[in-house]
């Protein structure tokens, strides 16, 4: 789980967070866990950086590593950034490979979850069933 990085530690917090809930994910249907490990990883400011979470998973283990950038759209991070720095950290075990998702964008899912949000705030919200004032 590869986030950007930022100075504010509850935006970092949110990374760890989701890297901890698949981790926790329960078994699938043949009994074999979910993911075999997960870790959370940041491709700048603070660390642990995507070499250390590579690292990780090649200690612990892991051939196949399918990182996954937890970024809202495509860009130049996920189309460059990442990649590259997935590879650095490869050179150091090359008995692994690797492969990156697609950031969020407009996956179902992400869809689904703004409707929600928007609908929560619209019970939520003192005064959200009336008109906006013209203006």
């Amino acid at each position: 789980m590869i986030g950007h990085g930022s100075r504010r530690d509850e935006a970092n917090a949110t990374v760890f967070a989701l890297a901890a809930a698949l981790a926790a994910e329960p078994a699938t249907a043949g009994g074999r866990p979910a993911w075999d490990v997960v870790e959370a990883a940041f491709l700048d400011v603070l660390r642990p950086d995507i070499v250390d979470g590579y690292t990780a998973l090649a200690e612990a283990g892991c051939t196949r590593i399918v990182a996954h950038p937890f970024f809202l759209f495509a860009g130049r991070h996920t189309a460059r950034d990442i990649p590259a720095a997935l590879a650095r950290a490869q050179a150091s075990h090359p008995h692994t490979s690797w492969s990156v998702t697609e950031p969020l964008g407009l996956h179902p899912g992400v869809i689904a979850t703004v409707r929600a949000r928007i609908a929560d705030r619209l019970v939520t919200e003192p005064g959200a069933d009336e008109d906006p004032p013209n203006g």
